[in-house]
């Protein structure tokens, strides 16, 4: 008798999770990814402004699963579903499947000016944490030999779009570079100098919140030097800065360096499940799913993560942190071992643990329960959290004791441009003539 073949499209929190829960299960298990490896999202930020490298939070998919027999890693890109055929479309070829659990999670979302992505990089992979990482290093380089007043005050000034958690994040690490891990290390410059703003839609940061944690974190990174900017939205970018429209009327901000976390958007295969199944989506293309987390009507399809729009419990969809994709990916894999047995589980039901989110050094705010905390001891908690919930131990040393070298030395040892690429940024000029930037594999970039 041939085991039932469960396909898991994406390595994330919710994938990963659903793979090991199904170790030693009677099943066949193929995980399928475009990339090679697990990536640590929550820490992807540090590895953007230097703190950490990037195989220090990613982990190759192979080496996770190498000890489950029964499960087979697969480097493809899906296109499509033929739900009819049970067979999920790869770009050179099909998989077969009998349940099938999609945890595909979500990309960049700019509002329908996707346009500004060339000069706004988001925060979702490796690549862009590296390129942001080079564009943060390349413009305090730029200004290190510019002439113009103005050009250096544009150089110096960095722009982040949106104030959730990974814009704070960015903010506090960005304003940690300029007056501590660069300090003295420039002669014509002093990164001290560097204008930091963060602009928020919404009338305070952190809206997931409760609002004496968002007035925390605002204090806290306006103590650190960083312009806050609330109740506003960008209605023009480009190479030369942003446009921000508020209450007050339009302010346009010089700026060379701009990064965009104000929101995200499923991944198009939630489309393409719709399509094929019928399901129905949310305006921000999720897949509206069943208490069970499958898809209505397909009892053998199911959709976790941030791509799941789960409306069962409460008075909207949860939210899309890796908390509720771990859980689920748990749940989906205990509810195919059930199966298997013929047993039934209750609905899926999700256990809020407390949210945390860092802000600098030794400061986060923290929502545990009925606890509302923040500070040191909300730091130390975050920074445990973020510890123990590594995939692979070699990862939560590295993670320690670079955390640890950092903390004492205030240095950030991965500030390195390491890409060789022209940068659209550094095209403009510095003295009245065009220049261009390329960047070599190191730290010193050359000019031509």
């Amino acid at each position: 008798m041939n085991k039932q073949h469960v396909v898991i499209i994406g390595g994330g929190f919710g994938g990963l999770y659903a793979a090991r829960r199904l170790k030693d299960a009677p099943v066949e298990v193929t995980l399928i990814d475009r990339r090679n490896h697990h990536l640590f999202q929550p820490l992807l930020y540090q590895v953007a402004t230097g703190e950490l490298s990037p195989a220090d939070i990613a982990s190759p998919l192979r080496q996770l699963l190498k000890d489950q027999a029964n499960t087979r890693v697969l480097l493809a890109e899906v296109t499509g579903f033929d739900v009819a055929n049970r067979q999920v479309i790869l770009r050179n070829g099909t998989v077969s499947y009998d349940t099938l659990i999609v945890a595909a999670g979500t990309g960049n979302h700019y509002f329908g000016n996707d346009h500004w992505g060339q000069w706004a990089p988001s925060l979702k992979t490796v690549e862009d944490a590296t390129e942001i990482r080079r564009r943060i290093i390349a413009a305090f380089e730029a200004a290190e030999v510019a002439r113009d007043p103005a050009a250096v005050r544009a150089w110096l000034t960095f722009v982040i779009v949106g104030g959730g958690p990974t814009g704070v994040e960015m903010a506090g690490a960005l304003a940690e570079i300029a007056r501590e891990s660069l300090r003295r290390a420039f002669r014509n410059i002093n990164p001290s100098d560097a204008r930091i703003v963060l602009v928020q839609s919404g009338d305070r940061l952190l809206p997931t919140y409760p609002p004496e944690l968002s007035a925390k974190a605002q204090a806290t990174l306006e103590w650190r030097g960083v312009e806050i900017v609330t109740g506003a939205r960008v209605t023009d970018l480009g190479p030369q800065g942003v446009t921000v429209s508020h209450a007050g009327g339009d302010d346009a901000i010089p700026a060379r360096t701009v990064l965009w976390t104000a929101g995200v958007k499923a991944s198009p295969l939630g489309a393409a499940l719709a399509e094929a199944t019928g399901a129905p989506l949310d305006r921000g293309g999720r897949v509206q799913v069943e208490p069970d987390l499958s898809v209505p009507g397909h009892p053998e399809i199911f959709v976790i993560g941030d791509l799941a729009h789960f409306a069962h419990q409460g008075d909207g969809p949860l939210p899309g942190v890796a908390q509720v994709a771990i859980q689920q990916g748990q749940y989906v894999g205990e509810l195919i071992r059930r199966r298997q047995r013929g047993k039934s589980m209750p609905a899926f039901h999700y256990r809020d643990k407390g949210n945390i989110a860092v802000i600098a050094r030794g400061a986060a705010v923290a929502e545990v329960g009925r606890f509302r905390f923040g500070g040191w001891m909300a730091w130390q908690l975050w920074a445990y959290i973020h510890l123990v919930h590594q995939m692979e131990i070699e990862n939560r040393l590295l993670v320690l004791v670079q955390w640890l070298w950092n903390f004492f030395t205030r240095s950030r040892s991965a500030l390195l441009i390491t890409n060789r690429q022209e940068s659209g940024l550094t095209s403009a000029t510095l003295d009245g003539a065009p220049r261009r930037w390329i960047y070599d594999t190191g730290i010193w970039p050359r000019m031509e």
